[in-house]
């Protein structure tokens, strides 16, 4: 594909996703669509949460001016939808039951039409192997984004690596959504750096992780490196949800629950300052999105990619539990 039109993409993309920023602050404080601290929140001030149509917009409109692709329509589509949730659930919390019973079938839908991981031969199978994976990865990605700047900057790095990706395996159609969600995520930054004056709410992120599953789904494709581009696409949020997830269960808290028990959190537990937290999930992000560009490349095979994430991973979380998060301080 034309360098031209990949770096038009990300530009405009970088752009919409910084402009678009400034009213829908505006209209967030009128309808008060604001995120209160208290309780699990870490933030110390009311802010805003409507920044997720920025990143959609942002994203969606540079690839819907050049993508002729049925799989990125489907995948624009998917998106939306699991936008669309969060952004009712930012107004209005919804259960984890009405959640699930719109994004299943819509990633059911999105994996029937093209955007799938064909592990077994069996169409059926696959679809609803893809499916569980993409509500998954969506709703991982949605607990990664506790902390000023953190997610948008994980997405401005796998959103790069995906499409250098996606140009070495020839899927020019795939790194344009993976550049424009880069240049989206970057846009947003401006106003979501530490001390971040909006969020982007469950709208943004479910939006941003199926987005990152789903374009992923289309760049590794085949038995052999679906398993392992998948997981290092999404290796930060697989590993902030395993540290969540195992730390709950040994310590019988609800796992659905939100909390302060995330690695970003952890990080800050330890007395590191925001900012070198969110380098350190950046980094993570861009050593697992290069591992993906040299298995693309053929310089690291499938299985040793897969390997190499999986023990990392494993490691990750196993590590993570040795901060204490859920001990209260007790002052004499």
């Amino acid at each position: 594909m034309n360098p031209a039109i990949m770096l038009g993409t990300a530009v405009s993309a970088t752009a919409v996703g910084a402009l678009a920023v400034v009213p829908l602050r505006r209209l967030a404080l009128r309808l008060r669509l604001v995120d209160h601290p208290g309780g699990h929140k870490a933030h110390l001030a009311p802010t805003p949460c409507l920044g997720g149509p920025a990143i959609i917009l942002g994203t969606a409109l540079p690839v819907l001016g050049v993508a002729d692709d049925p799989r990125i329509r489907a995948l624009l589509f998917g998106g939306l939808v699991f936008a669309l949730v969060g952004l009712i659930d930012d107004a209005r919390p919804l259960g984890r039951l009405p959640r699930l019973a719109v994004e299943t079938p819509t990633a059911l839908l999105v994996a029937v039409n093209g955007v799938r991981a064909d592990l077994t031969g069996v169409l059926w199978l696959d679809v609803a192997l893809t499916a569980a994976w993409l509500v998954v990865a969506a709703n991982a990605f949605n607990l990664l984004d506790n902390m000023d700047g953190a997610l948008g900057t994980v997405t401005m790095v796998t959103g790069l690596t995906l499409g250098a990706a996606a140009l070495a395996a020839g899927t020019g159609r795939a790194a344009l959504v993976a550049f424009a969600l880069a240049g989206a995520a970057t846009g947003f930054l401006v106003h979501n750096w530490t001390p971040a004056r909006i969020f982007m709410g469950d709208c943004g992120s479910l939006f941003i992780g199926f987005t990152v599953a789903g374009t992923s789904l289309l760049i590794f494709e085949g038995p052999a490196q679906a398993p392992a581009g998948a997981l290092l696409a999404t290796f930060t949020a697989t590993v902030d949800t395993g540290v969540v997830l195992l730390a709950r269960a040994l310590h019988h808290r609800p796992l659905t629950c939100g909390g302060t028990d995330h690695v970003a959190h952890r990080l800050r537990r330890i007395g590191l300052p925001v900012p070198v937290i969110v380098s350190v999930l950046s980094a993570s992000a861009g050593v697992s999105g290069v591992m993906g560009v040299a298995m693309t490349l053929g310089m690291v095979s499938p299985l040793v990619a897969l390997s190499g994430a999986a023990g990392a991973a494993v490691v990750g979380v196993l590590a993570f539990q040795q901060v204490d998060v859920y001990r209260v301080a007790v002052v004499a």
